[in-house]
């Protein structure tokens, strides 16, 4: 068991052994904590250089924690996605209202229009603002895990998210959402309103 300690110590970068051995400490095994002490003593690491990475570890780890304890639940995700839905609904209904269901092209033209409202709607949204009308309604937003605005990079991958099957009720099972998961963000109270 030690020489496993000591081969996956010897795989970590400086920094996080430091955070093993400082603010990490009580998370770990108290052979892993030899092991990462041992692998800091061979890599000769400044260890004077411990308070600064322990100080940002620790403010790093507090704002992990406000996050957390900010993720809203299943109820206000359900209502989210009822008041974004029937608002998709509703523009998608106005865009496609003109075109004629008996005309195969117009069919697969209100098909694609449906698509990219449902698209444009999620990414729009949530890139300017960090939330939709739902969110807006229940005092929500989107934010990465660490709780900063996310890029759109993670607003497109969260949208597009959304189109696998059943994630729209995946969050009735866990706090996070397939979507969430995926694009590494949380649905948290809005505390700047």
């Amino acid at each position: 068991m030690e020489n496993e300690f000591a081969k996956v110590m010897s795989e970590r970068t400086d920094e996080e052994l430091i955070k093993i051995v400082t603010v990490e400490r009580t998370s770990y095994n108290p052979t892993a904590i030899e092991a990462a002490d041992a692998e800091i003593e061979k890599r000769n690491i400044d260890t004077s250089e411990f308070e600064k990475i322990r100080e940002k570890a620790t403010a790093e780890k507090q704002q992990k924690e406000k996050v957390d304890s900010n993720v809203v639940g299943s109820g206000i995700r359900f209502l989210n996605f009822i008041i974004d839905f029937i608002i998709w609904l509703i523009i998608a209904g106005i865009l496609t209202f003109p075109l004629s269901a008996n005309d195969e092209n117009q069919m697969l033209l209100g098909y694609v229009i449906m698509f990219a409202t449902f698209i444009g709607y999620y990414a729009i949204m949530e890139i300017k603002f960090q939330k939709t009308i739902g969110k807006f309604i229940t005092k929500t937003r989107v934010v990465k895990m660490n709780g900063d605005k996310p890029e759109n990079s993670d607003i497109i991958s969260r949208t597009f998210c959304r189109l696998i099957p059943f994630d729209r009720i995946s969050f009735l099972f866990t706090k996070n959402g397939i979507h969430d998961f995926l694009s590494k963000t949380k649905v948290v109270k809005d505390t700047a309103e």
